[in-house]
């Protein structure tokens, strides 16, 4: 059993992720800014109001983690950098006893067959750009820390994620999303919070960015 704190809980992302650590017996404990959000979590996860922004916040919770999961949903810039500014910060004071980060991604930040970042493509949706580029940021900040930092950056596909059925399967790949025979990609919620929990409690992308589909 694994001390995991989830950070950004209340998004929908972060639900499933809870859901998955509590169904395995993770000890969990699940912060959100926005109290309502927090409405409806399992009842064997501890519930925490809290400013994830926050270094004394991020700090208090990071010193009783093994694994710290950030999963923002919807964060204007810079909210992912800052987060991901404070974290290794923190990880740096705490030195050997600093929690590994899983920092949940965005799809934008992936590569077409060209090579060119999909946030980049004149399809990527507009109003989805700001909070990609600020992934992009916070991966820059995740790439150039310094010391004994563990960390994996886990990026949904850039298209049909969200809610779905639990298959209990994936795959995995690097800078490009993962494909189907068909050319198509995507993964549920519920598909994505295993990989990632698989992720806490067996690594194997640390200090990397990778991705996950069917």
């Amino acid at each position: 059993m694994a001390r995991i704190v989830v950070l950004g809980a209340g998004g929908q992302v972060g639900r499933s992720i809870v859901a998955e650590a509590v169904r395995r017996g993770h000890e969990v404990t699940a912060v959100d800014q926005d109290q309502k959000a927090m409405n409806g979590m399992p009842r064997q996860a501890r519930a925490v109001a809290g400013d994830v922004t926050s270094r004394d916040a991020v700090a208090q919770q990071a010193q009783n983690a093994d694994v710290m999961i950030v999963a923002l949903a919807g964060s204007a810039r810079p909210e992912h950098a800052n987060v991901a500014r404070t974290i290794v910060d923190v990880a740096n004071k705490l030195g050997n006893k600093a929690p590994s980060v899983i920092h949940v991604s965005n799809g934008g930040l992936l590569e077409n067959a060209d090579g060119e970042r999909t946030l980049d493509t004149a399809d990527f949706p507009a109003a989805e750009r700001k909070e990609a580029l600020d992934q992009a940021d916070a991966l820059d900040v995740l790439r150039a820390a310094k010391g004994s930092m563990k960390w994996s950056c886990i990026t949904p596909p850039p298209r049909n994620f969200g809610p779905g059925r639990r298959r209990e399967a994936y795959r995995t790949a690097s800078d490009r999303p993962v494909m189907d025979a068909q050319g198509n990609m995507g993964i549920s919620h519920e598909d994505f919070a295993i990989a990632v929990i698989d992720e806490a409690e067996k690594p194997r992308f640390r200090n990397k960015r990778y991705t996950v589909g069917y």
